[in-house]
């Protein structure tokens, strides 16, 4: 049986390719509530958009649950389904039209269908890492090369 707690290490002789990890590693759900805090008001991101943006550590459901047991001073709200609905109205111990009436003072407009426009609102974070293609890609949109203007 498989004894749990311990790091494996390279065997005696051998050298890891990539080398031991150092250092406390960060647990997933707090990656998850560090992006959270990013986001800023009046714009939202998504349960897949986090999930991707971590390197697909948790699923998009695994987001919503470590967001469903959050602390206080996480933006909770601000993460929205892939088809910019509230799918916390469909947990028993939230009050319906919550997480709506929070977006709703933030300034974001909602459809009929209860769903909200991710073209407009949605957040896409900087990052000077290869993973801002993936963040394009999230959005739909291309990255676009930014043209210097000369005087």
């Amino acid at each position: 049986m498989r004894q749990r707690g311990k790091r494996k290490t390279a065997l005696p002789g051998m050298v890891r390719l990539h080398g031991e990890v150092q250092g406390p590693r960060k647990s997933a759900w707090e990656s998850v509530f560090a992006m959270t805090r990013r986001i800023p008001r009046g714009r939202v991101m998504t349960y897949g958009q986090i999930a991707t943006l971590l390197g697909s550590r948790l699923s998009p459901r695994a987001v919503g649950w470590a967001l469903h047991g959050c602390p206080r001073d996480i933006p909770w709200h601000r993460v929205v389904n892939a088809s910019g609905g509230c799918s916390t109205d469909r947990l028993p111990n939230m009050t319906p039209g919550l997480q709506q009436a929070l977006l709703r003072a933030e300034g974001v407009k909602f459809r009929l269908n209860a769903t909200l426009d991710l073209g407009e609102y949605r957040w896409v974070p900087r990052r000077k890492s290869p993973r801002r293609q993936i963040a394009g890609a999230i959005s739909g949109h291309p990255r676009r090369k930014k043209v210097r203007q000369r005087a």
